[in-house]
């Protein structure tokens, strides 16, 4: 009978719902459905429809990190739980950013659509502003569950909306909605986290306008605002460039072979970065230098895992992509080999960020992605006039590493 007993009790901790067991299985349903939805679409509609949904797409990260608040991460970080009123206030402001920039996209799509020679793409770009008016209105409850470490409830959310976005989305490919089913199936699936989020989660924030009681978290927000128009320039610019000189044909091959590797690699360190920013802040709040040995014991497994990851996917790049994508897509397999090694810099720079915004340091991140423009500046020229589109991909490598080896020197430092 002990030998039945002691499995079960050893696992109590693993499905605690705090545990990191929840993130975990949090990123495979998520990113499996995501890889499912875009791979499969990607099969049935090929490169040029994958292409005009990208610049939708990018048309709305643009806007999104140009007014990215911060104040989700400073409600995380503080050291005083927000009260009601705070909540509120910080609605208010996502609310109106959210509807400010959909309006935005709306009176730009005509613009967009002649810029990147998307011919009668309009309809999709103006059908793209729905997703910011949606996440906007969000209650901020959930911010709040990050920071509580309730990451059962987070995966229930996540996985719930990842459903909906996969199944709709596929279902409206399947029935002839072409490049629109990639953002009506994403449009379900938000609509269903905003339900979850004032349905599920607390405390709920009063609904009415109110603009006061958060000043205390600009300090802090104003760092994250910095660095997401940096990270704009750093993680858009490329789309942007190859959109407006090659068209959606050429974008979508780039988006599809950067999307690939993102999946298979960044996006778990992103997801272990969701669990890590509360879990290293909640250590910082301790003051004991337990948040730096959690950060060390990370960083040395993710590295390891990455680098033999990125080995057995550019050994593996064609049978993968003639398997998964099929033949239309083999042009993007020498980018794919280029991505996967950017992708696991990428990966390893989310856990650097996550550790300095949880100490409260959020400027080195912010001075390291400034670094990366920098390093971006001087070689894409040359890297393109010698290598073209790859040479924008090595160009992207370079600035990543330039980057991650500032972060890891500020941390380094505050040991």
């Amino acid at each position: 009978m002990r030998s039945i007993r002691v499995p079960l009790v050893s696992m109590r901790p693993a499905f605690d719902g705090s545990a990191a067991t929840w993130v975990l299985i949090q990123q495979v349903v998520v990113r499996g459905l995501v890889a499912l939805k875009f791979l499969a679409i990607g099969r049935m509609l090929g490169p040029a429809a994958i292409g005009s949904v990208s610049v939708a797409l990018l048309a709305v990260a643009i806007a999104e990190a140009l007014s990215d608040t911060g104040l989700a991460q400073a409600v995380v970080q503080a050291k005083v739980m927000p009260n009601r009123t705070e909540l509120g206030a910080v609605w208010t402001t996502l609310t109106a950013r959210g509807t400010l920039i959909a309006l935005l996209l709306i009176a730009l799509a005509p613009l967009m659509n002649a810029q990147f020679h998307l011919g009668g793409s309009l309809l999709l770009l103006q059908l793209a502003a729905a997703l910011p008016l949606i996440r906007g209105i969000a209650s901020p409850a959930y911010y709040m569950v990050q920071r509580e470490r309730r990451f059962q409830q987070l995966a229930g959310v996540e996985t719930s909306s990842a459903f909906a976005d996969c199944a709709v989305g596929l279902a409206c490919a399947w029935g002839g909605a072409g490049a629109f089913a990639v953002l009506i199936g994403m449009i379900a699936g938000e609509t269903l986290k905003t339900v979850l989020t004032w349905t599920t989660m607390g405390p709920r924030p009063p609904v009415r306008l109110a603009w006061h009681g958060i000043g205390h978290y600009v300090n802090f927000s104003r760092w994250i605002w910095a660095g997401s128009v940096v990270n704009l320039l750093l993680n858009q610019f490329d789309k942007v460039l190859v959109a407006k000189l090659l068209g959606p044909v050429a974008l979508g091959a780039y988006q599809m072979s950067s999307k690939l590797a993102q999946m298979l690699l960044a996006d778990a360190a992103i997801a272990l970065g969701q669990y890590l920013f509360p879990t290293f802040s909640a250590h910082h709040r301790r003051e004991d230098g337990s948040a730096a040995k959690l950060f060390a014991r990370y960083m040395t497994v993710i590295v390891i895992g990455l680098v033999a990851v990125v080995l057995v996917l550019r050994w593996t790049a064609a049978p993968l992509f003639m398997l998964v994508l099929g033949p239309a897509w083999m042009s993007a397999v020498p980018l794919f080999r280029i991505f996967v090694i950017n992708m696991a810099i990428g990966a390893v720079i989310a856990m650097l960020v996550a550790y300095l915004r949880a100490v409260g340091a959020p400027k080195a991140a912010t001075e390291a992605s400034v670094l990366q423009v920098i390093a971006l500046v001087l070689i894409v020229p040359p890297a393109t006039h010698l290598w073209g589109v790859t040479g924008v991909a090595w160009a992207m490598t370079a600035g990543l590493s330039a980057s991650a080896g500032w972060m890891l020197y500020r941390i380094l430092k505050r040991a």
